[in-house]
């Protein structure tokens, strides 16, 4: 076995891992940079968070550029302060002025009760956009309350919004308690596209009635 080898043999444990006496100021002597971290296509990176204390809506207006070729929303734990409502979303593209972009889109979902008496997988005909410009469900067809357990949490994922090119495809899925007793869990599988080709660079969340009571919102943006 050579030195070399067999010196850094001997600064290894049993378990394959660098003992702490392998490093002192010498080691780091001819050391003159340390290359920078670089993103990989794919990888996902934090841009900011919101959070909600009786809040009309929560709105993202910076943030969302070229930087990133998709944008990801998780919302948390979102509560109502309003008695059956419906946790909505819509996106702007001029920076926030107006939220009322041309949208089409579709919702199914999928339900099952506490006491395990009723349980559906289906269309929702209520929920769906056809060039709509009003504020978008991100539920399909149960709706929130404002009891502690009645909340919901979700994603949604907006892809290339600064193309000026191409429409702004997205989807979204969530899950909610809903209001009902016994309570239903209800799983919303939703998308669409904001049929426009200028580019989207706001988006703003809200309840069709009352504020959001409680929550957090995280956007995320992937290469």
């Amino acid at each position: 076995m050579g030195t070399i080898t067999r010196n850094f043999a001997n600064n290894l444990t049993t378990s394959g891992l660098l003992k702490p006496t392998a490093f002192n100021n010498d080691s780091f002597d001819n050391v003159t940079a340390v290359p920078s971290g670089s993103v990989e296509t794919g990888d996902m990176q934090f841009i900011s968070s919101a959070t909600a204390s009786s809040s009309a809506s929560i709105e993202f207006t910076s943030g969302i550029d070229s930087t990133y070729k998709e944008y990801v929303f998780y919302f948390l734990n979102i509560h109502a302060g309003t008695n059956t409502v419906n946790f909505t979303f819509q996106a702007s593209t001029d920076s926030g002025s107006n939220y009322n972009t041309t949208v089409t889109s579709t919702a199914f979902q999928a339900y099952h009760r506490e006491d395990g008496g009723d349980n559906i997988f289906q269309y929702n005909t209520s929920v769906d956009k056809a060039q709509a410009t009003d504020f978008i469900r991100l539920q399909a067809g149960s709706q929130l309350g404002t009891g502690n357990d009645e909340n919901s949490c979700g994603y949604l994922h907006l892809y290339n919004p600064s193309s000026t090119t191409f429409v702004k495809h997205w989807t979204a899925v969530s899950n909610l308690n809903d209001l009902s007793s016994p309570g239903y869990s209800v799983n919303s599988f939703l998308s669409g596209y904001f049929n426009t080709t200028s580019a989207i660079d706001a988006i703003k969340f809200q309840m069709d009635s009352g504020n959001i009571d409680a929550g957090q919102i995280l956007m995320y943006g992937i290469n």
